[in-house]
């Protein structure tokens, strides 16, 4: 009979030996000795294999009732998740986190847009008037023309930016050039639904319109055919009510608990506390008031490092922990206050190849993972996650889900413009603890919103376009499902067994790995710092 695990110490010595061979240490072992260790420090050792890569399930939870088809969540930050990124992430199976660094009415707006699509995107959709002109179109193809000139009211025609172009005078009103009213399709419609809705009409567009007569977006034969181009859509995240599953951040001040019933009302599935060091009698007192006025709502707390950090908020009731503290690619927090813990460890380049390094997390995600595991509690790995094989190794080492940032910032479905810089494609990025986000209120979550001096945990960098998530993030996942593979892990589950049971062993890495990452980001650069 084959062994389980052929290269495991339990296949002990060769015959005739006198030392015991033995490949790599427990985890328990590798990280109890004092030492905090990033992704990059350490190597996991390869398993037995006897499944497919395609037979691994990535199905996870983000917190104790909110189930996910894969382990990758959108940070809520204000150059990563809104909309666009909310129903995109859905539609894979994962989730974002819509962020807070705007008022309380515009981040619920933000929600309500994203639960009202069943699509796996999202467009600001132009509204016009009949009686408007135009003088500038913006970048959109189409605009919506209804009887008020707002989503909110019957849709009368669409105006396309080529007829517009095309007009000698641009004072004309828009009830003189714009197309007559399209058919509508409701927006509970899914993709599949939406495109033989067109294909079976003959139809180049239609607006997608909700229950209560509001305008959602505009979709087009374009849209279509370029989703279509993407990989095949997996199983996406659908809650009770059949509507995308997102999540929402709030802060820990007393007017948090005004925007926290704003985004009930607006159908957020899960809320997340958001603090730079979570385990504050702020944060405890805002979970508890979480927990006793919507008991139904999962309330994920954070950040934390520590077990002692980590059971404060498990004991108050949180429903899944975020870990990471100062580690993710534009967050200084561990530079400027000397507080965190190892994560990940890798390299940045500017424009001119000068050389960063940004710190992150194994050993957090380690120690906070096991103590949570006593308690149901699904853990985050929050930051530093800059290729799919620091998805492998966070998840392998306790981690339920991923946090990303910089991983998705750049995208199509990220907020913002491109602009070029020195000739690359590219979005704005910042961290939330940087002077400048700051001043849209994000200094709360630092605890620095009543200081005088504001002193920034963050900086304000650029992301190379990198295209839709659509198409990365399930290339991203085949990789993460071969890892496992290597690992011998089918599942999460079972890679969470192995590494409890120490059939799992790591073993620490040597510098040679930095010339190899030095190779790879000096032909690849896709982070730049302005």
């Amino acid at each position: 009979m084959i062994p389980k695990n052929p290269g495991s110490p339990s296949s002990g010595a060769m015959n005739g030996s006198r030392f015991k061979l033995e490949d790599g240490f427990p985890a328990a072992q590798l990280f109890g000795q004092g030492v905090s260790y990033t992704y990059d420090d350490v190597i996991l050792l390869p398993g037995y294999i006897d499944f497919p890569a395609d037979a691994v399930d990535l199905s996870t939870r983000l917190s104790r009732r909110l189930p996910l088809a894969i382990p990758c969540v959108a940070s809520p930050m204000d150059t990563v998740s809104e909309a666009a990124m909310s129903v995109a992430m859905a539609a894979l199976g994962g989730a974002a986190i819509v962020h807070c660094n705007n008022a309380p009415d515009s981040q619920a707006a933000i929600v309500r847009a994203a639960k009202a699509r069943r699509i796996p995107f999202a467009t600001d959709p132009v509204f016009l008037s009949p009686s408007d002109s135009v003088s500038d179109f913006g970048p959109a193809a189409y605009a919506i023309v209804t009887e008020s000139g707002t989503s909110k009211s019957r849709v009368v025609g669409v105006v396309a930016k080529s007829n517009w172009e095309g007009l000698a005078n641009r004072n004309t009103l828009v009830s003189d050039y714009m197309r007559h009213a399209p058919v509508s399709a409701p927006a509970s419609y899914d993709f599949e639904k939406v495109a033989s809705f067109l294909a079976g009409g003959g139809l180049e567009y239609a607006p997608l319109v909700a229950e209560d007569g509001e305008v959602v977006d505009l979709v087009t034969k374009e849209d279509v055919e370029r989703i279509r181009g993407f990989p095949r859509l997996g199983v996406p995240s659908l809650g009770a009510d059949g509507r995308f599953v997102l999540g929402a951040a709030i802060g820990t001040r007393e007017t948090d608990k005004e925007r926290l019933e704003h985004l009930v009302k607006a159908g957020t599935n899960v809320v997340v506390v958001d603090s730079s060091q979570g385990n504050s009698i702020y944060q405890i007192e805002m979970i508890k008031y979480a927990k006793s006025m919507y008991p139904e709502l999962d309330v994920i707390g954070g950040n934390v490092v520590t077990v002692a950090q980590a059971q404060n908020l498990i004991k108050v009731g949180a429903d899944g922990l975020r870990v990471g503290m100062g580690s993710g690619s534009i967050c200084t927090t561990q530079e400027v206050c000397a507080v965190g813990r190892g994560q990940v460890l890798y390299l940045v380049f500017q424009f001119d190849l000068s050389l960063l390094l940004v710190a992150s997390k194994a050993t957090a995600v380690y120690k906070v993972a096991s103590f949570a595991k006593e308690h149901d509690v699904p853990v985050i790995a929050d930051g530093g996650i800059s290729n799919s094989g620091h998805i492998v190794k966070a998840l392998t080492l306790g981690a339920s889900t991923v946090m990303m940032g910089s991983f998705l910032a750049g995208s199509s479905e990220a907020p913002g413009v491109y602009e070029y810089l020195n000739g690359h494609r590219v979005k704005k990025y910042r961290g939330m603890g940087s002077l400048e986000a700051m001043t849209k209120g994000s200094d709360a979550r630092y605890l620095g919103d009543t200081l005088k001096l504001k002193v920034a945990q963050g900086v304000v960098g650029a992301v190379a376009d990198k295209g839709s998530i659509l198409k990365f993030i399930p290339y991203t996942m085949q990789a993460v499902k071969q890892g496992f593979q290597d690992l011998g892990a089918s599942s999460l589950q079972s890679a969470h067994d192995l590494l409890h049971s120490k059939v799992l062993r790591l073993e620490v890495c040597t510098n040679v790995r930095w010339f190899k990452s030095l190779l790879y980001c000096s032909f690849s650069p896709a982070f730049f710092y302005l």
